[in-house]
């Protein structure tokens, strides 16, 4: 079997986002938000249809939305490229959906909590090991929480899981495993397979069952990703190279100090690593001097 990939945006909302995918959608949420427990019963996906097909592609995110039984409202992303300033716009939207709710004249106490639920395929901490990481408002000195405490952020970094099929113990381990490695599988491991919404995630993505102009959409919608990531790489080593070639030795090192601080907010710290040639320590360095 070959399955499409979760982390491009029609395959995305396709897996999580469509009219039959509210079962898998509420075990996805209470397995990454709230640590597998069954808080989630019911919701209701909204707008669940799938992204038009497009002639130019502009960005490589997309939201699904969900209304919670309790009147809450989550918001799902899958980013795959660290674009500049990509942190306030989690903040931005998930205020704009907190703020949106109310119509003119309405009363503040309408307002329902918004959980925003990020995934993204780059680090976005990295001094934290942790894959999954939440924020909510709280008292800086005595760490107690807000009393309207109605934004939650939710962030999963797909980079920091390593998991094997054989590690994989609790329902959030599956479903990040589904997320990172559902392309490169050719069969469902037996472990998730016994996981009714993670055998229907599986089932809706084989590619088998979509026609040849959905896989050909999906295919080009996914060489758009690589050829961005490419892009910023090529685009920075080539810096590089024709830095090198004019002679800058002495200032060698202080040039890619330079180039790698453009690129903090761009990419993680082994990719810059890499098209720099500075060590992961120099750039985590950069990276704590300008936080």
């Amino acid at each position: 079997m070959i399955f499409i990939n979760p982390k491009t945006d029609y395959a995305f909302k396709k897996i999580f986002g469509s009219s039959e995918s509210k079962d898998i959608l509420i075990s996805f949420l209470n397995a990454l938000i709230y640590e597998g427990n069954s808080t989630i019963q019911d919701l209701e996906i909204i707008n669940p249809n799938l992204p038009p097909k497009l002639e130019g592609l502009k960005d490589s995110y997309l939201d699904v939305k969900a209304k919670l039984s309790d009147g809450s409202l989550v918001i799902i992303e899958m980013q795959v490229l660290n674009v500049q300033s990509f942190g306030k716009r989690v903040l931005y939207n998930a205020a704009k959906t907190y703020a949106f709710q109310l119509e003119a004249a309405q009363g503040y106490r309408l307002l329902k909590p918004v959980i925003a639920l990020t995934i993204t395929d780059f680090e976005m901490f990295p001094n934290s090991e942790e894959w999954i990481s939440r924020f909510v408002f709280k008292e800086v000195k005595k760490n107690f929480t807000y009393p309207e405490n109605d934004l939650d952020l939710v962030f999963v970094e797909l980079p920091k899981f390593i998991k094997g099929q054989e590690e994989l113990e609790s329902l959030a381990d599956k479903w990040i495993y589904f997320m990172k490695n559902a392309r490169s599988l050719t069969s469902v491991p037996e472990t998730m397979d016994s996981i009714p919404e993670i055998h229907e995630a599986f089932n809706i993505a084989n590619q088998a069952k979509l026609s040849r102009e959905e896989v050909e959409d999906l295919d080009r919608r996914e060489q758009f990703i690589y050829d961005q990531q490419g892009a910023i790489i090529k685009a920075v080593q080539e810096g590089i190279e024709q830095g090198i070639e004019q002679g800058i030795e002495q200032g060698k090192r202080e040039e890619k100090l330079a180039i790698a601080r453009q690129l903090l907010s761009q990419l993680d710290n082994a990719t810059i690593s890499q098209v720099t040639g500075l060590s992961v320590e120099d750039v985590q360095n950069l990276r704590l001097g300008d936080s």
